[in-house]
């Protein structure tokens, strides 16, 4: 699915993060929001969490393997 290039799973990483970022606020207003949509909140919050879990793995790709 990503391609093996260092610099592309950097710029993969930068967009993830960005996004993670953006969500986590988006979030956080909702939850000061008395009317807020919590269907929505649960969605927002389940987008984060696969974020989170894709940056995990791009991140574990850049180190690199040691047979040791």
């Amino acid at each position: 699915m990503y391609s093996d290039d260092p610099a592309t799973t950097v710029r993969r990483l930068t967009a993830l993060r960005g996004e993670h970022r953006d969500l986590d606020a988006m979030i956080a207003r909702l939850v000061i929001d008395p009317g807020n949509d919590e269907l929505e909140l649960k969605r927002l919050k389940k987008r984060k969490l696969l974020l989170k879990d894709a940056i995990a793995q791009l991140e574990s790709r850049l180190i690199p393997d040691l047979d040791a």
